[in-house]
């Protein structure tokens, strides 16, 4: 299968592309600086803050699906970068008719308000009684701007027409591959507090080929 891995060489986006790359996928790595990527791999240099329309374009170009996790580096300095970016994605993707998209949000970005759903529910179904009352304000107190910029990012997903699908872990680790996780539709996973990135990038994966998943959100967790 021929996949285009949008910030390559982020937490997330390493693991996508060396699990990609053993897993015998034909791989474009786009990213700001692609480096240090596996041999084999076709890199396509792009900054998603000024998007160069005509490369992003050809790095999706011929795509089976696109995969990005694409985010800040710091959530409270550049926190725009995953809704600018993901708009500049899916206009090259509607350009070069790519359907299949699979993106990194997070978990907390549920109850958050955006022009196209401005009154979602105030808790997350799948959040217990701490998150709901305690988790939940901390977290968007300190990376507010972030989980706004992410549910815009849903939204630009929602409204594309393309056939999307979201992943929504919550504290990312670096703990090694496991393999072993809970998922759960349009929902966060109750008592489930961090996933390793390999651990995400595994399941995304795995979701390229599940229709099944076109157009949801989904939670992960360990």
């Amino acid at each position: 299968m021929k996949l285009t891995i949008v910030a390559a060489t982020g937490g997330i986006g390493r693991h996508l592309v060396e699990q990609a790359v053993a897993g015998g996928h034909d791989v474009t790595a786009a990213a700001r600086r692609p480096r240090d990527l596996p041999d084999g791999v076709h890199t396509v240099a792009v900054d998603l803050t000024r998007p160069d329309m005509p490369t992003l374009t050809a790095a999706v170009r011929g795509a089976d699906a696109v995969l990005s996790a694409l985010g800040p580096r710091n959530p409270r300095a550049d926190a725009g970068i995953t809704s600018h970016g993901t708009r500049a994605i899916v206009a090259a993707m509607q350009a070069e008719r790519i359907r299949r998209i699979i993106i990194v949000s997070a978990a907390p970005v549920g109850p958050v308000p955006v022009p196209g759903r401005p009154t979602p529910p105030r808790h997350d179904p799948g959040d217990g009684f701490l998150m709901r009352h305690l988790g939940v304000r901390l977290t968007h107190a300190m990376f507010g701007r972030h989980y706004a910029a992410l549910a815009v990012t849903e939204q630009t997903l929602r409204d594309s027409g393309l056939d999307w699908t979201v992943s929504r872990p919550p504290k990312l680790t670096d703990k090694p591959l496991t393999g072993t996780y809970r998922t759960a539709w349009n929902r966060n996973i109750r008592g489930g507090f961090s996933v390793p990135r390999a651990d995400v990038a595994h399941h995304m994966l795995a979701m390229v080929n599940e229709p099944e998943t076109v157009e949801q959100v989904v939670g992960i967790a360990t």
